[in-house]
């Protein structure tokens, strides 16, 4: 088990991993050694995502889920393949944490009374500030 928070765990059997060639520095190394990770996830079906859990997921997401509600991240950064299993599980698990927290509900405020009078006083200041540096009407110069 896999633990993401203190009441969140997922098997490590829901995730599939796939080593696939990497692209970028690695010598000739990158050409006959599949270090990257290509790790999947199915969200859609997963047991152990509450469902609040699973639509924040989903949306945090973004281009990485599939239509079929599989979520893919690829690490390549590392040159070996062990530091990138453990980068794109790090990724996953960070992922869901930030999905398991739930969002504060907006509350409606109002400006106080106090602040909506001293923003028009400001606003009065200001336009006759602005009035002072027109020119005298009638009198051209």
């Amino acid at each position: 088990m896999i633990r993401i928070t203190a009441k969140l765990a997922i098997d490590e059997k829901e995730i599939q991993e796939q080593f696939i060639r990497a692209s970028g520095p690695g010598g000739q190394n990158v050409n006959k050694v599949e270090t990257a990770v290509q790790l999947r996830f199915d969200v859609a079906h997963s047991p152990s995502l509450p469902d609040e859990v699973r639509a924040r997921l989903t949306k945090l997401a973004g281009r990485r889920m599939t239509d079929e509600g599989v979520l893919i991240i690829e690490a390549q950064r590392f040159r070996t393949q062990g530091r990138n299993r453990e980068d794109a599980l790090a990724r996953l698990v960070e992922l869901i944490r930030q999905a398991a927290v739930v969002p504060k509900t907006r509350h409606k405020t109002r400006p106080t009374l106090a602040s909506q009078k001293r923003r028009l006083a400001s606003k009065q200041q200001r336009g006759e500030t602005k009035k002072q540096r027109r020119t005298p009407h009638g009198s051209e110069g």
